[in-house]
């Protein structure tokens, strides 16, 4: 008889309404080298509420939190098969494997969100925990064993890891690809949130001086992750002060985030919370020299350092708040709220 396991269902693009918690899902057994994992912690990120709302369709061009309109491809990769189980932050036991897995029952393990998956004429191929395969907002995760990495001895609890593999993933690629090194001046956008205290903290460890933007209540815990300072969101930023842009946020900020460079700056963006949709005057960016970087892609590398400073208890994500998955719509409505800052975790 084939066992179930609970978790939650996304039936399509569009509210919450569209999320269904189910108590019959069929527990997946792993072939030839997969993986069957139980997972222990889930977070919660703008990507699986992007993908939920269809974000990622060029359709829509407003902020993440202003879409109302119907899509049909609103995946990273265009359409998704539904239904499909979300989560792209996994921290979970291995359970069962099957022939010719690198791991054995019971070690704790974690992986990337952006699965490597090169395609003839595209190296650079990936594909989406949670998106185009099933994730982490199940009772149990189906995973190739090759993308997977054994957090057994890291000093982090399986809530902590949970929180990692998306903000720290997306914000140490952010750092990579800006080349942000020891000595430079740094401003993060969204500070507050996953992906801004990450790269606070990442970048911090880099020997960077770091300023973030956020709202003035959650200044301190800006700081408190390594940031000297910060700005308002709405506030005015001083012109070519900055080495680098580290922005998740995009929006009408966008032109401001350009002149607060040096001229030879880089700017690095993986977000547009704020809007898609941005205006340049490109004398700005060629007169002044500035480098601009797409960051979605991460290089094996990228989490191999993550992972190495996990197991040395190098990293450390704040976690505001955990919920059960059954509570799945609260938590993303919190997460919506920006109120709680850092993270939430979704435990099975």
């Amino acid at each position: 008889m084939t066992r179930q396991m609970q978790g939650v269902y996304l039936n399509g693009h569009g509210g919450p309404e569209v999320l269904e918690w189910r108590d019959d899902i069929p527990v997946p057994n792993p072939d030839p080298g997969q993986v069957l994992i139980r997972v222990a912690a889930a977070g919660v990120n703008n990507t699986d509420i992007n993908t939920r709302i269809g974000w990622y369709s060029s359709d829509v061009t407003g902020a993440t939190d202003a879409v109302d309109q119907q899509v049909e491809a609103g995946g990273w990769g265009g359409a998704l098969h539904f239904p499909r189980i979300q989560g792209g932050d996994l921290c979970g036991i291995v359970e069962a494997v099957g022939s010719g897995a690198a791991f054995k029952p019971g070690q704790r393990v974690t992986c990337p969100i952006n699965l490597p998956r090169p395609v003839p004429g595209r190296p650079q191929g990936f594909i989406v925990l949670g998106s185009e395969i099933d994730g982490a907002f199940a009772q149990y995760c189906l995973m190739e064993s090759d993308d997977l990495y054994d957090v057994t001895d890291s000093p982090l609890s399986d809530v902590e890891i949970a929180a990692i593999p998306c903000a720290f993933g997306t914000a140490e690629g952010l750092l990579t690809r800006a080349g942000v090194i020891a000595g430079q001046k740094v401003l993060i956008t969204g500070s507050s949130g996953g992906v801004g205290l990450a790269a606070v903290q990442l970048a911090a460890l880099r020997g960077a001086t770091v300023w973030g933007v956020s709202n003035a209540a959650k200044s301190e815990v800006v700081k408190s992750q390594g940031a000297i300072g910060t700005f308002e969101r709405d506030a005015a930023l001083p012109e070519d002060m900055f080495d680098v842009v580290i922005d998740v946020v995009g929006g009408p900020a966008w032109p401001d985030l350009i002149l607060a460079l040096k001229p030879g700056g880089h700017y690095a963006v993986a977000g547009a919370i704020a809007g898609p949709i941005v205006s340049a005057d490109l004398r700005d960016i060629y007169l002044r020299d500035i480098t601009i970087h797409g960051c979605t892609y991460q290089p094996p590398d990228v989490f191999d350092r993550l992972v190495a400073m996990m197991n040395a208890g190098r990293i450390k994500p704040l976690v505001s708040k955990t919920y059960p998955l059954r509570d799945i719509v609260q938590a993303q409505e919190d997460f919506l709220s920006k109120t709680l800052p850092g993270k939430l975790v979704l435990v099975p």
